[in-house]
């Protein structure tokens, strides 16, 4: 069972709204509250096999939205590109004249990041 949690969580943060509200439970029990199968089993009151399917299924349909949307790659993909952006704009901004059109880059690629 326990996959990468920083994973996990990240798909978590990014698609646990579409799971259900039992998945949901289980989820932030194990992965964020760090609860075994066994204690979330008697938290909620149903079999540590049934808790141990219900990680499995949200597990299996948070990589599912991933590979489907591919969000987080893209928001990785974007602050990768934005740090190169940032990164060539500082060095920009060291030629003679060309300070402002730096500025403006560093101020759009700001405002991306909001």
């Amino acid at each position: 069972m326990k996959q990468d949690k920083f994973s996990m969580t990240l798909l978590f943060d990014y698609y646990g709204e579409l799971l259900t509200e039992k998945q949901k439970t289980c989820f932030d029990l194990y992965y964020n509250q760090d609860l075994s199968l066994s204690e979330i089993a008697a938290e909620s009151g149903i079999s540590r096999q049934g808790v141990h399917d219900t990680l499995a299924r949200a597990e299996a349909l948070l990589e599912h939205f991933e590979q489907k949307t591919g969000c987080i790659a893209r928001d990785i993909r974007v602050r990768d590109a934005l740090r190169e952006i940032c990164g060539a704009a500082a060095q920009l901004r060291q030629l003679p004249g060309a300070q402002q059109l730096a500025d403006t880059i560093l101020a759009a690629a700001e405002r991306m990041k909001e």
